[in-house]
């Protein structure tokens, strides 16, 4: 299953088909030829006009990712120099809104990890979130509905503090666009859509490979073509602009996936006491995970069928907070016992060298729920990976280049990796003079991305498909994995590294 799933995402990896050029759609872009024409004819007075409207890089969408690379560029030496244009209709980017810590939490959250806190504070947003409200954790419990085993995870276990931490989306986003507002760096925010994009270079109209697109080559910018009716030029195209990306659709940039037919039920819930800890069960229809989010609240994100999640959505408040504590207590089956699992752990005594401190923890349920503190929202689950992250001048990061199965709430943490990146593969080429749009720089940057997002690709994608099957052999078979990941401490300490982003692959890297 697992492997099927990495050929599945990696069939195009060993051959990275770089498009010539980046493709225009008449039809949708509203570029025809006799446009293009008189765009020929005005080369000085559209493409260099005051140097108005001309920048080295377009970064298209505004969210966590897309500001998120634009902080990393804005605290380097060599990139901070660069003019910089963000392209994004939301109109959060262009006021500061006052988020007040007194206010209930929303229920779009992220679990950031220690490494996607070390870029926070390397530029400089951490202070913000600090501010505002956040929890980190230190422990992680996940167990299944048969109650064949269980793992808990402590951050002591690899010598480390926290696991992770919780924080509103909005959060977040606000702490990147005021790292960004206070910067000096060369910026100009366009509240606009994308319409159109061309690659330009020599003046000379050239066929594309789709029917009825042209592209107009004029010296080594894309041009941009806005809702608003501005254009503007780039030497390089980043897409940041989400699963649906429309960067990557003008590209031509393909791409693997398939719809998981499930939906995930996200909202905020309250508890009479603290929770400090993230759990995880996963059931017959999918996981459920109550994320703490501190104040006494937590976050619920549970997987469910499209049916099931139409019903928990409009079904009154006490029947939801019936139904969740349900899940997280002895529905669908009983709980672990943690006598047993000790058991088995002596018997594989000889396996183990040195117990972590969470092998001998036992079992615990998780805090009950007694309020729902947001609206219900459902969003349908899939996985998405473009085939090859850049072309000629453009480039895909966060969701534009992969969306994943969110049972382990590495997405967000995938795309800040990418802005990571990314942005240093930009430092180095400037630094040796090389052109920040050639497919050559693009290239190293997707190198090192891709495999490792691909890796966690299928994983996610394996544990999604393994603990939704309910067949007999398959539950002994996960009993011994929750066992093993439990009492083997080497196995244990680089799950949770691999986890936390401070290790680049799964297993003994």
């Amino acid at each position: 299953m697992y492997r099927t799933t990495v050929r599945k995402i990696a069939s195009n990896y060993n051959t990275l088909r770089v498009p010539k050029r980046t493709l225009s759609n008449d039809a949708s872009a509203g570029i025809s030829s006799t446009n293009s024409a008189k765009f020929n004819s005005e080369d000085e007075k559209l493409g260099m006009r005051n140097m108005i409207g001309q920048y080295d890089i377009a970064i298209v969408g505004g969210g966590m990712v897309g500001i998120a690379f634009a902080c990393a560029l804005s605290s380097m030496p060599l990139t901070k120099q660069l003019k910089v244009a963000i392209i994004d209709s939301n109109p959060a980017l262009g006021r500061r809104d006052c988020i007040e810590k007194t206010d209930l939490p929303d229920p779009r959250v992220s679990t950031v990890t220690p490494a996607t806190i070390s870029f926070f504070k390397d530029v400089g947003a951490w202070d913000y979130v600090q501010q505002n409200r956040h929890a980190f954790f230190d422990k992680m419990q996940v167990w299944d509905y048969t109650g064949l085993g269980y793992t808990r995870y402590n951050a002591r276990d690899v010598g480390k503090e926290i696991l992770g931490c919780v924080v509103e989306n909005k959060v977040l986003h606000a702490s990147l666009l005021s790292c960004l507002q206070k910067s000096d760096f060369h910026k100009t925010i366009y509240p606009s859509r994308l319409t159109s994009m061309a690659l330009q270079s020599h003046s000379k109209e050239v066929e594309s490979k789709l029917p009825g697109a042209k592209l107009c080559d004029h010296g080594s910018f894309v041009k941009l073509d806005l809702s608003n009716g501005d254009s503007l030029f780039a030497k390089l195209v980043v897409g940041a602009d989400g699963a649906k990306s429309y960067v990557r659709e003008l590209a031509g940039l393909k791409t693997t996936g398939w719809n998981y037919s499930q939906n995930a039920i996200i909202c905020t819930v309250e508890h009479n006491v603290e929770n400090q800890c993230a759990w995880q069960r996963f059931l017959p229809t999918g996981p459920i995970a109550l994320l703490p989010i501190g104040d006494r609240f937590s976050n619920i994100v549970w997987t469910m069928s499209p049916k099931e999640s139409s019903e928990r959505k409009t079904m009154n408040e006490d029947d939801f907070v019936k139904a969740v504590n349900h899940a997280l207590d002895y529905g669908y089956g009983p709980h672990p016992q943690s006598s047993s699992v000790s058991n088995y752990g002596d018997r594989l005594s000889w396996l183990i060298a040195d117990m972590t401190s969470s092998s001998k923890e036992c079992f615990e349920v998780p805090p009950k729920v007694v309020k729902i503190a947001s609206e219900r929202m459902v969003f349908p689950l899939s996985l998405l990976h473009s085939n090859d992250y850049a072309s000629n001048r453009v480039v895909l990061i966060g969701d534009a280049a992969h969306t994943v199965h969110p049972l382990a709430g590495q997405g967000v943490n995938l795309g800040f990796g990418d802005a990571t990146v990314l942005s240093k593969v930009i430092s180095d080429g400037i630094s040796i003079g090389s052109d920040i749009g050639e497919i050559s720089l693009l290239r190293k940057f997707e190198a090192e991305r891709k495999p490792a997002n691909i890796m966690m690709m299928a994983l996610l994608d394996g544990f999604q498909k393994a603990y939704t099957v309910d067949f007999g052999p398959l539950n002994v078979l996960r009993a011994a994995a929750f066992h093993a990941a439990q009492f083997i401490t080497p196995l244990k300490k680089n799950i949770i590294s691999y986890a936390t982003g401070e290790q680049k692959w799964p297993l003994f890297s």
